[in-house]
């Protein structure tokens, strides 16, 4: 039977790699958005929560491109047991992932 254990020190070092590479990039984006949805007048908050939740999505997308890259090297069975691992750790890492849209 195989486990998710498998990848789970591969998972780590991108996500290591993409949370250094974007640390000035789209993490902080979805940072300072989050601080401005969270202190926005209820008339701005609509927008702010908009582009804050564009700005999630963008992370999102790129944690995908990511994901499938390296998905794409495996066979079908373990490219999808990583992939389900990769989605499990990103949302663990980042728990802001998880929001409901």
């Amino acid at each position: 039977m195989l486990r998710r254990g498998r990848f789970r020190d591969a998972i780590k070092r991108q996500l290591d790699i993409f949370a250094s590479d974007e640390e000035h990039g789209l993490l902080a984006e979805v940072a300072e958005l989050e601080e401005r949805y969270t202190h926005a007048d209820r008339d701005e908050a609509e927008e702010a929560y908009g582009d804050y939740s564009d700005a999630v999505d963008a992370v999102i997308d790129a944690l995908a491109e990511m994901r499938d890259r390296f998905a794409s090297t495996l066979e079908e069975p373990l490219a999808e047991q990583y992939e389900r691992t990769f989605e499990d750790a990103a949302r663990k890492r980042w728990r802001w992932l998880d929001r409901t849209s």
